[in-house]
């Protein structure tokens, strides 16, 4: 069974940063299509950055753009999310997904499109 978990999660001033991990098992990490999505309280789950197989390619939702970066070590069969410059809104419990057959990537790219996931982890960002 493919298998991701999350880490890094925590509290955070409004400003700060954070670094959030994803370890994978299971299957072939440089198959995967990877990304994070989060979900904030009382809002649906939403699509936060995308990476291929490769780590050439990424695409970020416009709430990320400029703030977070998201990239692959496949030795380590790790994804990761850099936060940096973070505000209160972007409270949320973030999760990595995963799915070997996603053909191109992009923005678009939603829930059912992924067919493995984390856990999760909080972050809490303090004003």
């Amino acid at each position: 069974q493919v298998h991701l978990v999350e880490s890094g999660g925590g509290l955070v001033q409004a400003g700060g940063s954070l670094t959030l991990s994803c370890e994978f098992s299971g299957y072939k990490f440089t198959s995967y299509a990877m990304a994070w999505f989060r979900q904030a309280p009382g809002k649906e789950r939403e699509f936060v950055a995308v990476i291929s197989w490769t780590g050439n390619n990424a695409y970020y939702a416009n709430s990320a753009k400029g703030r977070f970066t998201i990239s692959r070590d496949n030795d380590k069969d790790t994804v990761y999310l850099q936060m940096h410059s973070l505000k209160p809104e972007d409270t949320a419990v973030y999760y990595c997904a995963g799915d070997s057959n996603i053909v191109g990537i992009s923005t678009a790219l939603a829930e059912p499109d992924f067919g493995s996931w984390g856990q999760g982890t909080q972050v809490t960002v303090s004003s």
